[in-house]
């Protein structure tokens, strides 16, 4: 069977229904398996499943330090995680979803059930993808009208701040501590050069005179050419024209 899911399992059970299920089936590819914590992360890097089945009680490293080590390495190509504990306190749970983790199983787990999961949060990932794609789209094409060139670094940070202010809005009220700091962890610069980047970015645009395309763009007398938005203004701005959009 062509496009099978591929999966890593990091399993600490010595029962092996699991393994078995997905070795033997025709949907998966079992790509690895591990139940040391140091190795689940090395394997997973090289071999970039689509979903990480992950177990809390790890050797080496647990659950939470593998994916807190993948998330540092993989970035936007992080397979979805499921977590799997015989360990159900509500506490594991909820920071296995505050970390990022699609969903939470306490064990024991039917083969079938997991393999369910796991194709929900594949189905799932693919609307994100789409709907991130085309948010990027519309973000990309009002830089464009209002004079901002795609080179600079401060075009990739001002668009990774207005999908931040999409998805949790009231962040803009935490300009420096913190939307520049998540931008600046994820493109491994300093708080400080996000924030020149950006602001060079729109003093670019400013410059070009575009940047009162502004007040075509939302239908309002917005801005002069005798004055430019801040980074807050510029991105909270665009990110509420997003919203508004759906």
């Amino acid at each position: 069977m062509e496009n099978k899911i591929k999966i890593f399992l990091a399993d600490n059970s010595e029962d092996k229904t699991l393994e078995k299920y997905f070795y033997e089936s025709q949907k998966f590819d079992l790509v690895g398996t591990s139940v040391v914590g140091q190795d689940v992360v090395k394997e997973v890097v090289q071999k970039k499943p689509d979903v990480l089945v992950l177990e809390i009680m790890l050797s080496g490293m647990d659950g939470f330090m593998v994916l807190s080590s993948l998330k540092k390495q993989m970035k936007e190509n992080l397979p979805k995680v499921i977590f799997i504990s015989s360990l159900s306190h509500s506490g594991f749970v909820s920071k296995a979803i505050k970390e990022g983790a699609s969903y939470f199983m306490v064990k024991p787990i039917m083969p079938e059930n997991l393999a369910e999961r796991i194709e929900n949060v594949l189905e799932e990932k693919s609307v994100e993808s789409k709907e991130e794609k085309q948010l990027d789209e519309k973000i990309s094409n009002i830089f464009i009208s209002i004079g901002i060139p795609a080179h600079i670094k401060g075009y990739q940070f001002l668009r990774e701040a207005v999908k931040l202010a999409v998805e949790e809005p009231e962040i803009i009220g935490s300009i420096t501590k913190k939307l520049y700091p998540t931008i600046a962890e994820k493109f491994e610069t300093s708080s400080s050069k996000v924030e020149r980047g950006m602001r060079h970015a729109i003093e670019v645009a400013w410059n070009r005179g575009k940047i009162e395309n502004i007040n075509t763009l939302f239908g309002l007398k917005i801005y002069s050419s005798n004055e430019k938005p801040t980074n807050g203004e510029l991105i909270a701005l665009i990110a509420d024209k997003m919203i508004m959009e759906g």
